[in-house]
């Protein structure tokens, strides 16, 4: 690695091809043209392991077969080259398939709640923030000593949630193993499911991107799904219940699933989401 190499010189070492032009989209992440006329996205990261980690997760993601996701072009500490997707309108009909092929990349199972994807490591990220992927057999006490709890505590510490919020969170964690409702195995999540990762593509697939991949309940990623928004999010659930119905009492689920981005939310942008963190960890004890 060079460290003054820009974007279009990351590309066409890490790829092999020349390099026709270079388009910035955001601070860390540009649009590179290839002089085979293939457009690829070059993305930067100074967190160790964290490309890896989502390269990882994309390629489990993408074996599955199920779900679409652009193809790992490049990867180095540094930089991870994807395909670029070339998006358009959403739509009812592709909501549907969507939901069908959500429903088929959970069924495609994990080794275990908190299983890394092969190739991944045991410290990843979500977003900005750490996240680690430890396996256990039992779902309500791994989901609340390594996607509540850390997040938690550490909102504390930062003085963004106040002791005695915490301890209706804290409640929501005891009561887990009755609120979590029916036993479900391991499923493959994406891990970062909401609407900013899910690209609606030109020829009628959704493709993923920017996953936080791990071993999970499938509740989770539909939880995530519905939290900030997704177009035709009833299509989409209707898809997926066709092909993998969920569990009664869902819906009232929906809360205890949402703590964890929640969480995650308080800690990386602070007390704007605290509100909704407690919200969301009473519905789940009202649930």
């Amino acid at each position: 690695m060079i460290e003054s190499e820009t974007p279009g010189a990351v590309a066409a070492r890490l790829t092999g091809c020349a390099v026709t032009g270079e388009r910035p989209l955001s601070g860390t992440v540009t649009e590179v043209a290839l002089d085979s006329g293939q457009l690829v996205i070059v993305k930067g990261d100074a967190a160790p392991g964290g490309l890896r980690a989502e390269a990882a997760g994309l390629r489990w993601l993408g074996n599955a077969g199920t779900v679409r996701v652009p193809a790992v072009r490049g990867l180095d500490e540094r930089w991870l080259i994807t395909d670029r997707v070339d998006t358009g309108p959403p739509s009812a009909r592709a909501a549907v398939r969507f939901g069908r092929e959500l429903a088929a990349l959970h069924a495609s199972g994990a080794p275990a709640f908190g299983a890394p994807p092969p190739g991944g490591h045991t410290e990843a990220y979500i977003g900005l923030a750490p996240m680690r992927n430890v396996p256990a057999a039992d779902w309500p006490n791994w989901y609340a000593g390594q996607r509540v709890l850390p997040y938690l505590r550490s909102s504390v510490d930062a003085g963004t949630l106040e002791h005695a919020e915490a301890a209706v969170v804290e409640r929501v964690c005891e009561r887990l193993p009755e609120l979590a409702g029916p036993a479900e195995p391991p499923a493959r999540l994406h891990g970062d499911l909401w609407n900013g990762n899910v690209l609606w593509g030109a020829d009628g697939h959704v493709r993923l991107i920017d996953p936080a991949a791990h071993g999970g309940h499938r509740e989770t990623d539909l939880a995530m799904l519905r939290l900030f928004g997704c177009p035709y999010l009833a299509e989409v659930l209707d898809g997926y219940q066709q092909a993998a119905p969920l569990a009664p009492g869902w819906t009232d689920r929906v809360g205890l699933h949402q703590l964890f981005p929640l969480l995650v939310h308080v800690l990386l942008f602070g007390r704007g989401y605290a509100g909704q963190a407690l919200s969301a960890a009473r519905a789940a004890l009202a649930g």
